[in-house]
């Protein structure tokens, strides 16, 4: 049997530090120029299984950086959020954590200052901490960071009712002249959704709406 042969191989004007491989004449993909050293890629060169093996793993790896960096470009990411979006877009999980791990050690992901970013953002926006848990556990950040930057977010002693007043007197003006049970009931469905609930926010609701 005829193995195919390397034909092409040239650095990626667009990447840096990456050699684009050709064989038998087809686009094969783009792997790490210190890999193509070590592997002593030469035009001219048979590719066996085992050199198969190798240049697939590095090209899927590299396939899932470059779409890892496009996505970085866009917005921020929690880590494990990322890494579920690479697999969808049909990255093999090995090249995914391959390319996460890269990710990692250039500083490019950091979930800590993701959390705290996005419940700042959020929380700006009239999201209340059970949507903010709910919304990052989701994405799989860790607990215990949640829960850190919820508590800088809101030191014990600070006044967490400013929000959901402002956000419970509108809604309530918009529901007009409903019976005052309909009206609370929907006003409390209203923050419970934006992650505002318990007996503070109960009896907030009660004092806005009465």
């Amino acid at each position: 049997m005829t193995l195919p042969v390397l034909t092409a191989l040239e650095r990626d004007p667009r990447r840096p530090g990456t050699i684009r491989v050709d064989v038998d004449g087809v686009r094969f993909g783009a792997v790490p120029e210190e890999l193509a050293r070590a592997a002593g890629l030469a035009i001219g060169r048979t590719v066996d299984a085992e050199l198969q093996e190798r240049l697939t793993a590095a090209a899927d790896a590299e396939g899932a950086f470059r779409t890892l960096l496009r996505a970085l470009e866009r917005r921020s990411f929690a880590r494990a959020d990322l890494g579920r979006r690479l697999v969808r877009k049909g990255h093999p999980r090995h090249a995914v954590d391959a390319a996460l791990e890269r990710a990692d050690g250039l500083g490019l992901l950091d979930d800590a200052a993701f959390v705290g970013n996005y419940i700042e953002t959020r929380a700006g926006r009239g999201r209340g901490p059970a949507r903010l848990v709910r919304d990052l556990l989701a994405m799989g950040v860790e607990r215990a960071l949640v829960d850190r930057a919820l508590a800088a977010h809101w030191p014990d002693g600070s006044d967490r009712t400013g929000v959901p007043r402002a956000l419970a007197a509108k809604r309530a003006a918009q529901l007009g002249e409903l019976p005052r049970p309909v009206k609370r009931r929907r006003v409390l469905a209203y923050l419970a959704r934006r992650g505002f609930a318990g007996r503070d926010i109960s009896e907030l609701v009660a004092r806005v709406v009465d």
